[in-house]
């Protein structure tokens, strides 16, 4: 798939032969499971889950999902295991948790973590689409983008029906009868934030408690607010500098600078050749409105990239292309290496593109963001063509239960903000919703956070929690050269 149609939509074999249910059980080896190179290796225990791709066929081909068992420290663990469910939708669980492990250490100490790798993604019956690493001139078009679509659902070794939300809940509590786990703690980051929820709406009693972290309401079809949100974010980080004397004097009409090199990519899209990122081998990128535009919403993700980004438009709107583009690089790699775009089509084609009312939508607010039009305008070209899968009745009404949940937002956050989880919360009758001040996308490794998530999950209780700790929380101060911030 084109890295250009990737930067614009990303959100976030069954063998011949079939099995009877009593070929469901889990044998678990020892393994090391990493979030890939340069990342350490971490002591496991992995086998496969056979599942139905139909769950409603038992007699359907199976199809083989990834799980590894992450041991607690105690040698005697609690009954109720602790389980991070990733975003994207299309990231592997065990990726993500590879990746934030330290985040979640504390509660480790008395508890094993579970990790599903959801269907259609990492190794569990993948649903990848190949990732066309030319990146041309020109704006795709609705037959550019049509085109790949289809190529990518030839390609596809299964149903992509089967590959939503309402059948991965089902996976996920066949695992915890299987392993023999008495309940399940939750964990969802963005769009595991959906699973978690839906994952309590059907099995509530198989539930014990529930962290939403970067939270989206099912109620809330994602699209359109995308680009808006986006450029609210990006906005907040332009009043933020202008605030900051250092950074007021370094870029004082930083905005401008932005809006300057957003017209001018427009024009005309610029030819940078640099070393890649990650390879150090040439490379020429044509960077355009849609290069930039992805570069910048995913550098409005993270303190740390926050803290970079007035530095990198400064430069580039003075004629260094090569800091966003390497930035530019280095994302699509990143969503390349760790999203299955197949999954992330079949979850956003069923549960939000159908979903999404063009007629309320405001055009010309699109139209006015440095995103656009163009995501959703993807978006809804992809699904016309691509098939629609399960969906449960239900699915998209608030949540309503008595069972604790803790749900955590950034107010910098430039796609799920603290407004989502309150949408969220509305018939949730035990939970409290923390906001951290200047914090983006993901809130488990921010400071105080994983000692917050610990006590919850331990008492399973909103009430006694100390929060006081996020008061302290910062924003990383900004580079004002790329040696590092101001001291």
């Amino acid at each position: 798939m084109h890295l250009r149609l990737i930067a614009a939509c990303a959100l976030f074999l069954a063998g011949p032969a079939a099995f009877g249910d009593d070929a469901t059980s889990v044998d678990l080896d020892d393994c090391r499971i990493s979030a890939g190179p340069g990342y350490p290796g971490i002591k496991a225990r992995c086998g496969i889950l056979l599942r139905p791709l139909d769950p409603s066929d038992p007699n359907s081909p199976h199809i083989d999902l990834q799980v590894a068992v992450v041991p607690a420290l105690s040698l005697e663990p609690l009954p109720d295991a602790f389980v991070p469910i990733a975003g994207g939708p299309g990231q592997a669980s065990s990726d993500f948790y590879s990746a934030y492990r330290g985040a979640f250490e504390e509660i480790r100490r008395t508890r094993d973590i579970v990790l599903l790798d959801q269907r259609g993604t990492g190794d569990s019956a993948t649903l990848e689409c190949d990732i066309d690493d030319d990146i041309v001139a020109a704006d795709l078009d609705q037959d550019e983008i049509l085109a790949m679509t289809r190529d990518c659902l030839d390609a596809l070794p299964h149903d992509p029906r089967f590959f939503t939300t309402s059948v991965a809940v089902t996976d996920l509590e066949a695992l915890r009868e299987e392993l023999g786990y008495s309940q399940f703690n939750l964990y969802g980051i963005s769009y595991g934030t959906r699973v978690a929820q839906h994952y309590l709406r059907r099995y509530p009693d198989a539930t014990r408690s529930v962290i939403l972290d970067g939270v989206v309401p099912p109620q809330r079809a994602l699209g359109p607010d995308i680009a808006l949100e986006a450029q609210r974010a990006l906005d907040n980080i332009f009043a933020r500098c202008a605030d900051d004397a250092a950074c007021a004097e370094r870029f004082p009409d930083l905005a401008a600078d932005f809006d300057a090199l957003y017209a001018r990519l427009g024009e005309s899209a610029e030819e940078v050749t640099l070393p890649h990122p990650r390879t150090g081998l040439p490379e020429s990128v044509t960077l355009g409105q849609a290069e930039l535009a992805g570069a910048i919403r995913l550098l409005s993700y993270h303190p740390s990239t926050i803290a970079m980004l007035p530095l990198m438009i400064h430069k580039a709107a003075n004629g260094n292309f090569v800091p966003i583009t390497a930035q530019f690089l280095m994302s699509m790699d990143s969503i390349g290496d760790s999203l299955a775009m197949g999954m992330h089509n079949a979850v956003v084609c069923t549960e939000d593109v159908p979903y999404l009312a063009r007629n309320a939508m405001n055009v010309d607010a699109l139209a006015s963001t440095y995103i656009g039009t163009l995501m959703v305008e993807s978006l809804e070209t992809i699904c016309s063509i691509w098939p629609a899968g399960i969906i449960d009745d239900g699915f998209r009404v608030p949540l309503a239960t008595n069972k604790p949940v803790l749900l955590l937002s950034g107010d910098a956050d430039p796609i799920t903000p603290p407004s989502y989880a309150e949408q969220a919360a509305v018939d949730l009758e035990n939970a409290a919703h923390l906001i951290g001040r200047n914090q983006g996308h993901g809130m488990a490794p921010r400071g105080c956070v994983p000692d917050i998530m610990a006590d919850f999950v331990a008492d399973a209780a909103i009430g006694s929690l100390k929060t006081d700790c996020l008061d302290r929380l910062h924003a990383m101060p900004f580079f004002l050269e790329f040696s590092g911030p101001a001291p």
